[in-house]
Order: structure tokens, then sequence, then C-alpha cells
């Protein structure tokens, strides 16, 4: 005698349970490929410590990079209370002080987990030049009192030096065509390539007690003291660059102040419009003309900024960049994944798999033995 239709139920239920399971099985396996999951955030901090402030930039980049360099973005920026370091050539514990604000906010940024392997790096410019100059114990003083303040701190602190003027310039070409997609940019495709060569720019800086110029020249770089080379990301770039100090803004201005002490007598009220914008102005203007020997003809090929693509301008961030060619760059990790349709069918077919094995045995249990 035949099975009754009861019986038959449960035997096409759990047939179709293990067919469905067996699909659900090869989905997951044949289809799955292999995917590169995002790689972690690495993090670096410089203290640039100019002449008349002290600004701290928090930079992080992909831990893997491209061609050997990382592909850097700004994360924070903080300007320290008060004058530069070396104004504090009288109390040097000051100067240390002075940058614990900052550093407070850069470790309330950076994962806990992270800080012991970030790097920290300061770097003083032409303020302190000056200062070791005139009196080099004095500046000796303030570089101990800063390396006590951060080297207490979480992070992997690289010291405080005097940063040569030639290296400020540098730097800071680095970190201009960086920001302008001069140096690499990504693509439509989704890579990153290098631009053609001859777009990138010169770059020239007016600090507060020098000022440099850096440029990549059409010939040979005679005086070899002015030149400086670099390898990012898998090109090398050879640049002409010189710093002259005593040259900057403030500077200047100190050595113009006795000769506006007249045109301040006859606007009276205006003595700070007067010496600082007004003579900054006819200052740079000067430089640019009879210093640096453009012309008018060249003059609009010129743009003054201060922020390029919401970076800051300045030697730090061509720093960091070069920094990151010595920190070993970490492979993506990789993960066996499927894409989505073939991920929704092998819910389907699981959620499929289980409702029909619920139902046959709710089925056998509810069912008489021997029932038609």
């Amino acid at each position: 005698m035949g099975l009754t239709w009861k019986p038959r139920v449960l035997t096409a239920l759990l047939g179709a349970a293990v067919a469905s399971g067996l699909t659900t099985l090869i989905l997951i396996l044949v289809e799955a490929t292999d995917v590169l999951l995002p790689t972690d955030t690495k993090f670096g901090i410089v203290f640039d410590a100019g002449s008349s402030h002290t600004s701290l930039f928090v930079y992080r980049w992909p831990a893997d990079k491209e061609n050997d360099t990382g592909v850097v973005s700004q994360a924070l920026v903080c300007q320290a209370k008060g004058p530069g370091i070396s104004s504090y050539a009288s109390n040097p514990a000051q100067a240390g002080e002075s940058l614990q604000g900052c550093l407070e906010e850069a470790l309330a940024l950076i994962p806990e987990a992270q800080q012991r392997k970030t790097p920290m790096f300061l770097g003083a410019t032409a303020g302190m030049r000056l200062l070791s100059q005139k009196n080099s114990s004095q500046a000796r003083d303030i570089f101990e009192a800063v390396t006590q303040v951060l080297g207490k701190s979480p992070l992997d602190f690289w010291g405080a030096e005097l940063l040569a003027g030639q290296d400020e310039g540098a730097l800071g070409w680095i970190t201009i065509n960086y920001v302008l997609g001069m140096l690499v940019k990504y693509s439509f495709s989704g890579e990153w390539i290098q631009p053609l060569e001859g777009t990138l720019v010169g770059a020239l800086d007016m600090g507060g007690a020098s000022t440099q110029i850096t440029f990549v020249p059409g010939g040979p770089i005679l005086d070899k003291s002015t030149q400086t080379t670099f390898r990012l990301y898998g090109s090398e770039h050879s640049v002409y660059t010189h710093s002259y100090l005593c040259f900057g803004r403030d500077q200047m201005l100190s050595r113009l102040l006795a000769q506006l002490v007249q045109v301040e007598a006859s606007s009276p009220g205006q003595d700070r419009w007067l010496r600082d914008y007004c003579t900054s102005g006819l200052y740079i203007l000067t430089l640019l003309l009879e210093g640096y020997g453009f012309s008018e003809e060249t003059w609009p090929g010129i743009e003054f900024c201060k922020q390029a693509g919401g970076t800051e301008m300045g030697w730090t961030l061509g720093y960091m960049l070069n920094l990151t060619r010595m920190i070993p760059a970490e492979v993506p990790a990789q993960w066996r994944a499927q894409s989505y349709g073939i991920w929704a069918a092998g819910v389907v077919f699981a959620v499929l798999t289980l409702t029909v094995t619920l139902g046959a045995v709710a089925g056998q249990l509810l069912w008489p033995q021997g029932a038609g």
C-alpha cells in the first residue's frame, strides 16, 4: 500500500530543505571572492615654532602608502597661546608650558591605542635661529624646556630641533605642490596618478623673521648648497631653495618703524594700521620686484594664499609627507565576501531552508503516527 499524503508532504519538505541548504552552501563557497578591507589610519604631529607664534598640526594618512609615500591630510590645527618660543628667553619653562593646550587637543583627537606609535616633532624656525646667534645658551635652555614637556606625553616624540632655512623653504615647496595636486592626485578611474612634468609651481614664503624662495630651475644648480632633492611618490625632485634671515615681515617692520614716526604724527589713531598693513604691503612689493626680480609681466603668475584645499600653507605638511617614507606601510587585510546580489540570494535560501525544516519538524511532531 502506497504512502499516505501526509508522509508525502513531510518527505517533500525535507527534500526541499536539503536542496535549499545545498544551494545556500554553494553560493557561500563558490561565489565568495577576496576583498581588501580598509586600512588603519596613521597620525603624525608637527609643531611649527615660528618667530611670532607656535602652531600645532595633526596629520593623518592611510596605513598603506602610494609609492612609499603617505597620502596625507590635515586633521587639526591649533595655535598655541602667547608669542613664539624665542620670546621666552628669560623664562624658558614658559616656552614648554605654552604648548600644553594644543598638545591636549591633539591627544583628544588621536585614539589612545595609536598614541604610542604617533610621531611628534617640533621644528623651530627663524626666531630661534636669531636667538641662537645672539645667545646660544638661552636657545639651548628653551629647547630643553620644550623637550621636557613634549617628552612626557604618550606620543612618540622625535625631538625639538632648529630647522635650517633651506629646509623650511624646501618643505614649504612640497606642501604647496602637494595640496595643489602637482605631486599626486586621484584620477576619475579611482587611481593615484602623477601630473605631467612642468606643472610644478615655485614657492615664496614670508615669515616673521625670514623669507624663503624655492623653485625648480630651468638649468643646473651651480651652488650645491642651495639645492635640495626629494623622492616623493616614486619621483625625484631637485629644487633651488634659499632663505634670507632678517628679511621677514616682523624684522623688516622693526627696522622701518623709526622712519614712520612722522607718518604716524599726521594720522593720529592709525598708527597700527600704518605700521603693519601699509608698510608690509610696500615691503612685499619691493621684495618681489627688486629682491627676487619679478616684473610686471610675471606678476599675474603670483598667487597670495595662506590656505589651499582646507590645508595651511607652510613647511609642516611637507615635513610629514617626507616623514611617511620612513614609516613602514601596512598591507590591507583580506576577507572573503560576496557581491550584494549573491549575498541577498544566499540569505533568501538560508531563510527558506530554515522555514522548510521547521515546517517538517512541526508536522512530524503534530501528526500522529500512522495517520492517513
